[in-house]
């Protein structure tokens, strides 16, 4: 099956680190970048930070300095570092990894998201 399985959300005080980590499965071919997403109750699911088969990266403005997104290629995995957690950090993550099948034909995928919770 065409998953994305996440891991590593939980309760941590206010300057704690986690660490989020995602398993493309064997399924989904030609992958292309994979990043992380969230979303709290109410408002729009916005990128966390991504990035791409190169190597190459993207951060919310709201994250950078804080979180580091890395990825495996032979083990199809993408992780999230996320040190200095403050509590408006608290959301639903989703991973999210798009594959490119041809120049035009790409597929999204999304993982089932993971709850982190900040405390002040």
């Amino acid at each position: 099956q065409a998953q994305l399985v996440e891991s590593g959300g939980g309760l941590v005080q206010a300057g704690g680190s986690l660490r989020l980590s995602c398993v493309a499965s064997e399924m989904i071919l030609n992958l292309n970048a994979m990043g992380w997403y969230r979303q709290t109750p109410g408002k729009k699911r916005e990128l966390v930070a991504e990035i791409t088969v190169g190597g190459s990266t993207v951060y919310a403005d709201s994250v950078r300095g804080r979180f580091t997104v890395s990825r495996d290629g032979a083990k199809n995995t993408v992780y999230l570092q996320m040190n200095s957690l403050k509590p408006e950090d608290t959301a639903v993550y989703y991973c999210h990894a798009d594959a490119k099948h041809t120049a035009r034909v790409t597929q999204d995928y999304w993982g089932q998201g993971t709850q982190v919770t900040v405390s002040s």
